[in-house]
């Protein structure tokens, strides 16, 4: 994308160090750690910045903090607004009530149950609006110019966009030799950010940015095309349909790239933290490592820093992308067997798959379908076991003793 500095950016290093200054002491300062399995799959020398590890499990705080420090006297007093799928609004609404000012947050009623009550527990006035952060930041700015508050923007903001870039003050003091930092966007106020702190640091190197599939609004905007975005991703957080203004001016200068993933590569990231690091990542918050699990070539041998820049996924949700996962690998497997209607039948089945070290999960046994003979039944089995190699001992050892399943 940009060779070189061509206009004016809204904020310099020296701003986001200032950041770092007001947030030091207020926010965590998050581990980074190297990851040899991780490092394995991907090919890249692979480090993660743990931000899921803040207080609200997100590095909205930093933005958030360092724009209501900045507020007047007078702006503190009548209080703030906020519009956000999550994130943003825990962000804002801890701080807020931390530095004794009031706060109302406007939510998509789409928002996970999670992050509203994880909100609203911190002493904020939820407001549940519309469909989408849009809707949402529309009422918000209704209810701001109605009761005189101050408006809070996730990353349309000076304040909010140094705040987020001393992620990158932090990862490259402990690793300067960095090549690539991938990021994920939303709005782009965290790619903004660190793209100007790590480029303030050093100029070589390599920024890029990760958007779904379904909402490549940044990529539309930089490559001149009409923005066409919507659908149901996991990651609602980066789920955005127009990005903001500063943050695309940053873009257009100082982001090498920006790549788009799958919904499928999103649920395996978040598998792999799970199964790898022992940590909890939402979908937005996967987004940089799905990018290197959806383009290895891009990283093969670098040195690539990733932000796991949130873990305020809803357990409902987490618990269906582990169990797809599971499925995606055979581990958990549907077949369904066709056999005389006679006592006994199931027991058998089932003893064949006990000795060969499966374990079944669920049993359907039907009577009815008209594809079956009267005298017949049929049985759709769920079945656990090891790995996809496992699962086929099974069915060859069923299809031996004259039960053929066939998988569903």
């Amino acid at each position: 994308m940009p060779d070189t500095m061509t206009t004016a950016l809204p904020i310099t290093l020296s701003d986001i160090e200032a950041a770092a200054r007001v947030l030091e002491g207020q926010i965590v300062h998050t581990p980074m750690h190297h990851s040899r399995t991780l490092s394995a799959i991907t090919g890249a020398d692979v480090w993660v910045k743990f931000e899921n590890l803040q207080f609200t499990a997100a590095f909205k705080e930093r933005g958030a903090l360092n724009r209501l420090s900045h507020l007047t006297e007078a702006q503190r007093e009548a209080g703030v607004i906020a519009a956000s799928a999550g994130n943003h609004s825990q962000g804002v609404a801890y701080h807020a009530r931390r530095l004794g000012i009031p706060a109302t947050i406007v939510m998509p009623r789409t928002t996970p149950f999670s992050k509203v009550e994880q909100t609203r527990s911190h002493g904020a006035k939820i407001v549940l609006h519309g469909l989408s952060f849009d809707e949402a930041k529309i009422e918000a700015s209704n209810i701001c110019q109605r009761e005189g508050l101050t408006f809070i923007h996730p990353f349309d903001d000076p304040h909010v966009m140094a705040g987020q870039g001393t992620i990158a003050l932090e990862m490259l003091a402990e690793k300067p030799d960095f090549d690539t930092l991938v990021v994920p966007i939303g709005g782009g106020g965290l790619i903004a950010g660190m793209a100007i702190a790590a480029k303030g640091i050093n100029p070589d190197i390599r920024i890029v940015g990760v958007e779904t599939s379904m909402y490549p609004a940044m990529l539309a905007e930089l490559e001149g095309r009409e923005v066409k975005v919507g659908g149901a991703t996991i990651a609602e957080g980066i789920a955005v349909r127009e990005v903001g203004r500063l943050p695309l001016k940053v873009a257009r200068d100082l982001v090498d790239e920006i790549l788009l993933v799958e919904e499928e590569h999103l649920e395996q990231a978040i598998t792999l933290f799970v199964n790898v690091e022992k940590t909890i990542a939402e979908g937005a918050g996967a987004a940089g490592l799905a990018a290197l699990l959806a383009h290895p070539d891009k990283f093969r041998g670098q040195k690539v820093g990733l932000v796991l820049c949130g873990g305020n996924i809803d357990t409902r949700l987490l618990a269906s992308v582990l169990t797809r996962a599971l499925v995606r690998e055979k581990r958990l497997a549907s077949i369904r067997i066709i056999g005389d209607d006679r006592p006994g039948l199931l027991a058998l089945v089932s003893k064949i798959i006990g000795d060969n070290g499966a374990n079944i999960m669920e049993v359907a046994h039907n009577r009815l379908a008209l594809d079956v003979p009267a005298k017949g039944a049929e049985f759709d089995i769920l079945i656990e076991t090891r790995d996809a190699q496992h699962t086929q001992d099974v069915i060859d050892a069923l299809t031996a003793e004259g039960y053929p399943p066939r998988p569903l």
